[in-house]
């Protein structure tokens, strides 16, 4: 039995701030009538940022640099790692990471500023590294429409990670960058359970909206992989299998998996959710993710970040072996850097 469960939003409060001296609470009494307060609203708060693009040192993703066109994340995923990066900009991890999002309507220019310089060497940039790229706002704003088409001006290779069939909107510049092997897309797909969905990604694409988007690109020629993540012992850690097999059918070219981690104010974060959303489950769920995890709820080591130690851990790489053997095998080619350099060398020639 859930108990008292706030619908419409993954954190059900605002831990403290470990920037900040002083604490903040905001009363919650809503959206279970399909209402939120004036006070509760999300808001959008436009930043002007001096760059676009952020070094990403970490071994475990295949991209050197990123790019977010929005800081927090109105899909609510009450596990997201990217939720410890909202106290950077004064805000909590909890309800100001999905209610409070930072807007940053100058990247397709700074991106463009970026791609012009001569000392800028080609190299393929994820679009969506930390923040969906295709959350709810992004429908009106059209940020990261006017970023792909950035991209194909200047023939530059960019990938994309996302819950959200809104992606589909924008087929027809996706198809243009694809046939000059210029995109990749990676789908984010936690669980095939619809009602696990609601509960742990409130505000994001449904299970048969991500499906049907996985479908329409694939049948498109655009390159897509499906990412498997988090996965959750005691929650969704039995999917792995009717994963693989129905993104296969559906088109997915590769397929990947991450196992959960709860570092910092995320860790408090999900134990508050799930003693509210699974009761049941709670202890057995916080243990398995210990288990995996050397005895703690996080963890912030590259290399072990997405794997994890221990039974649980080896059992899901087995699976993940199989799948791969049985459905994934092929490799992608590499994306495409030189249509770039042609493009502004003969840009430069101009002058």
């Amino acid at each position: 039995m859930e108990k008292d469960l706030k619908k419409g939003r993954g954190a059900q409060f605002n831990p403290h701030n470990r920037f900040e001296a002083n604490e903040r609470y905001i009363e919650l009494d809503l959206i279970d009538n399909g209402l939120e307060p004036d006070e509760f609203k999300t808001k959008y708060i436009e930043v002007y940022p001096k760059t676009i693009l952020n070094k990403t040192p970490s071994p475990d993703i295949p991209y050197n640099y990123s790019m977010n066109p929005y800081q927090g994340c109105e899909h609510g995923c009450v596990y997201c790692y990217a939720r410890s990066t909202h106290p950077f900009w004064g805000y909590s991890a909890g309800l100001d990471f999905e209610g409070v999002i930072l807007v940053k309507k100058s990247a397709p220019q700074l991106l463009e500023q970026q791609f012009k310089k001569k000392s800028w060497k080609a190299q393929p940039i994820m679009l969506s590294g930390n923040t969906d790229c295709y959350q709810p706002i992004e429908k009106k704003l059209e940020i990261t429409r006017q970023i792909l088409e950035i991209c194909w001006k200047y023939r530059h290779p960019v990938g994309i990670i996302t819950k959200n069939a809104l992606i589909l909107r924008d087929l027809d510049v996706l198809k243009k960058l694809s046939e000059k092997n210029l995109v990749r897309v990676a789908l984010s797909i936690t669980t095939l359970n619809e009602d696990l969905r609601k509960k742990l990604e409130p505000r994001t694409a449904s299970v048969n909206m991500r499906l049907k988007a996985l479908e329409v690109l694939a049948k498109n020629g655009i390159p897509t992989r499906v990412m498997f993540a988090p996965i959750i012992p005691g929650l969704n850690g039995h999917e792995l299998l009717p994963m693989a097999e129905k993104t296969h059918q559906l088109g997915a070219q590769k397929f990947g998996y991450t196992l959960v981690r709860l570092n910092d104010e995320v860790a408090e974060i999900f134990e508050d959710w799930i003693a509210k959303a699974f009761p049941d489950r709670q202890e057995k769920v916080l243990n398995q993710i210990r288990e995996m995890r050397g005895g703690n709820l996080g963890e912030k080591r590259f290399k072990r970040g997405m794997v994890g130690e221990g039974p649980f851990s080896e059992m899901i790489r087995q699976q993940y072996q199989l799948v791969k053997m049985k459905y994934f095998n092929g490799e992608l080619p590499k994306m495409n850097v030189e249509l770039h350099e042609n493009f502004k060398d003969n840009q430069l020639k101009l002058f």
